[in-house]
Order: structure tokens, then C-alpha cells, then sequence
């Protein structure tokens, strides 16, 4: 298992907007953006929102170092990573409909505050509501922007809890940063269960993901709502068909070979478990185009009133 990954992965903090930007190498600037914004304004350098597929706005982050990444602002979803050599990491569904109707099927959607089926819609709500931004910053060329989601009647209509939840995301030369914090503002107590369910771009036949030797299983195959628990003993989880399995435990750093002669590694702070799935012939138009492997939190947190939790996932070609 791999050494925790606390100190490998930058401090993204949630700085508040009355702090100081004197520093010469910070710059950032605050202040919700409702959907309207769609224009070309930019909020700190590297950091612009301008009008995506189907109308909806998207940030687009921008690194001097050559590498870009977009994130709807529906479902503050991830839909590209390009590193400096113009290689997309993330995949996007060609199926993938950006209506603000159903959640953008691709790149980093949220599973929030559910995972899987349960009693409200499938991966919660999270993905599929508008998120605004309450923050952008840019330090030593590094541009960052924090997303905010809170409570409203849509979400109180299938959870009934006050919360606030920022999604921080931070680009770097080769690698992308994410930090989400959940903050309980209810005066009682609620249960969670959330994930980053992320798609890279693959040729299934040649994927493989390392480090989770050793780590407790519930496969969902063949019956998904009757796992088969087990214990991973491959040293290299391969994708010969369909897979959707969950890893408990997971350590803090996987490495994804991706099929396409690049190798990645996705390491953690706090996200817990880890999700690997490719749907195969359900998906026969671009299961071969794929693969997820999904920071999660599996077991339910309970989280008390005005206390927080935050993960942290690193995304690097290495």
C-alpha cells in the first residue's frame, strides 16, 4: 500500500475573500457568478468564463506552462485536462447531453450526497444542479477557481439538510488538483456518501491500474444489487470485460496505465475507497474509448453540525 499522499498534495485551502492580495505572486478575486455570466470576463488571470455546448457556461483555466481545463458549471463538472503536449486525460461520452437537464456524462462528475442507487436519484444531486464561483486565484502562474453549491428546495425536496459544499480546482503544468469540503450548516447532524466519478481517456484492451493489491472488494458483477465481497490479489487490474468494483481502504496513490502510452497517477488525501468500472457491451459505442477509476467515499460519514470534511485528489501524467 502507499505511503499517504498528505504531503505530496498542494494546500488548497479555502482562503476567505478578505484575504490579503498583496503577496506578488497571488492574485485572486471573489464573488458569485450567477449563471447569466456567460461573457468573456476574466476573474484572475488564467481564469475565464465564456458559453460551452448547449449554452452552458464553463470556466476555462488556462496554465502558462501550456496545460487547460474546462469545468461546467452545471454540475461543476471537469470535462477537460489537457497537459502541454495537447493530450486530453479526461474523456467525455459521446452520448453526453449538455441541456442543464441530466448530468454531463463524462470528465469529474460529483456523486453527491449519495453514491450509487438509493432513495434519491442515482449519484445524488450534486451533478446535476448549477454550482457558482465564489473565488478565483493564480499563484506562480497556477490558476485556480472555487465552485459553491448550497441547499435549496430541489435539494431539501429529496435531502433534507442544510449544507455548503465548495470544489476547489487547481491546474498545474502535467497535473490537476481538486479539494472538495462539505460544511453542515444544519442544527442536526446528516449523513454522506460522495465520489469523484472519474472517466479517462483509454484503449480498454491495454488498460491497467496498480496499487490495490491487498485491498477488500465488492464486486457488482454479475448482480449489482448483491456484491460478492473478495480481496484484490492482482498486482495489475486488467479490463478483459465488464468490470464495476469497489475497493475498500484504498491507498493514496494508484497508477493508471491508460492503453495510450501514458501513464498517470491519481493519488488522494481522505477519499477513502476507490471505484473501478467500464461497462463493456452495454456501452458498445465507446467502452473501448475509457475507463473510470474513482476516488470514493463508500462508508457514510456522519457529519455534525457547523464541522466540515474535505478530500483531495492529484491528478498527474507521470
Amino acid at each position: 500500500m502507499a505511503a499517504s499522499c498528505a504531503s505530496t498534495l498542494p494546500s488548497l485551502s479555502f482562503v476567505s475573500s478578505s484575504s490579503s492580495s498583496n503577496s506578488p505572486r497571488r492574485f485572486r478575486r471573489s464573488g458569485v457568478v450567477a449563471m447569466a455570466s456567460v461573457g468573456q470576463k476574466v476573474y484572475a488571470p488564467g481564469v475565464a468564463v465564456s458559453e460551452g455546448n448547449g449554452g452552458l457556461p464553463k470556466i476555462d483555466l488556462k496554465s502558462p506552462h501550456g496545460s487547460e481545463a474546462e469545468i461546467y458549471l452545471f454540475g461543476a463538472c471537469v470535462t477537460s485536462f489537457k497537459v502541454p503536449n495537447g493530450k486530453d486525460l479526461l474523456f467525455v461520452r459521446p452520448d453526453a447531453v449538455f441541456n442543464g437537464q441530466k448530468p454531463i456524462s463524462g470528465g469529474i462528475p460529483h456523486c453527491f450526497p449519495q453514491f450509487g442507487p438509493g432513495p434519491m436519484q442515482q449519484h445524488g444531486f450534486a451533478r446535476n444542479v448549477n454550482w457558482s464561483i465564489t473565488d478565483s486565484e493564480v499563484t506562480d502562474g497556477d490558476p485556480a477557481v472555487t465552485l459553491e453549491l448550497k441547499d435549496d428546495s430541489y435539494s431539501r425536496s429529496m435531502w433534507d439538510f442544510s449544507f455548503q459544499a465548495l470544489y476547489k480546482v487547481l491546474l498545474h503544468s502535467t497535473s490537476l488538483y481538486t479539494t472538495l469540503k462539505i460544511t453542515n450548516t444544519d442544527d442536526k447532524p446528516f449523513p454522506f456518501n460522495s465520489a469523484l466519478h472519474t472517466y479517462f481517456n483509454a484503449s480498454i484492451t491495454g488498460v491497467s491500474v496498480k496499487g490495490l493489491k491487498g485491498c477488500k472488494t465488492l464486486n457488482k458483477d454479475p448482480d449489482p444489487k448483491n456484491p460478492l465481497e473478495g480481496k484484490e490479489e492482482r498486482e495489475e487490474v486488467t479490463f478483459p470485460g465488464f468490470v464495476d468494483c469497489i475497493y475498500l481502504g484504498a491507498p493514496s496513490e494508484l497508477i493508471l496505465d491508460n492503453g495510450l502510452g501514458d501513464k498517470i497517477a491519481i493519488s488522494n488525501s481522505n477519499w477513502s475507497d476507490a471505484v473501478l468500472w467500464n461497462p463493456h457491451l452495454q456501452m458498445e459505442a465507446c467502452y473501448k474509448d475509457f475507463v473510470c477509476v474513482e476516488n470514493a467515499k463508500i462508508e457514510t460519514v456522519q457529519l455534525e453540525p457547523k464541522q466540515s470534511w474535505a478530500a483531495e485528489q492529484k491528478i498527474e501524467l507521470v
